[in-house]
């Protein structure tokens, strides 16, 4: 995530000389990712993430990520995802999100990108952003 993170927006995603597992986990920021399923489950999310979702990381990597914003929400995610997907990241993303309790909260000043191997191929696609926005 964070190689990838660097290579698409040209800055760190998380400190350098870091261990990058632990400055992930442990980031100020919100950091989540999924795969490239036909409904994409996330496979991570660090301890901020889990705090603004309300879930344990045990449920939260057997969710569905699209579950991550109501129904009514969904098509305008759809959409940014398909911009990432273009462009290879955004980093104007603003969008309302619902967490497992069932608590609404605003996502502001979000970045999104395709998570591309050492070889350029798309694992999936994270986000970070600042909680609360």
């Amino acid at each position: 995530m964070a190689q990838s993170y660097a290579r698409l927006l040209g800055r760190p995603l998380v400190p350098a000389g870091d261990d990058p597992v632990a400055a992930l986990w442990t980031a100020p920021c919100v950091i989540v990712a999924h795969g490239t399923e036909a409904d994409p489950v996330f496979f991570f999310g660090n301890a901020r993430a889990l705090e603004a979702f309300e879930i344990s990381l045990e449920d939260f990597v057997r969710l569905p990520s699209r579950l991550s914003a109501e129904a009514p929400n969904r098509a305008e995610r759809e959409d940014m995802l398909a911009r990432v997907s273009r462009d290879g990241f955004i980093d104007d993303y603003r969008g309302m999100r619902i967490s497992a309790r069932g608590t609404r909260f605003m996502i502001g000043r979000g970045t999104v990108w395709n998570l591309l191997d050492a070889d350029g191929v798309r694992r999936g696609q994270a986000a970070t952003f600042d909680w609360p926005a």
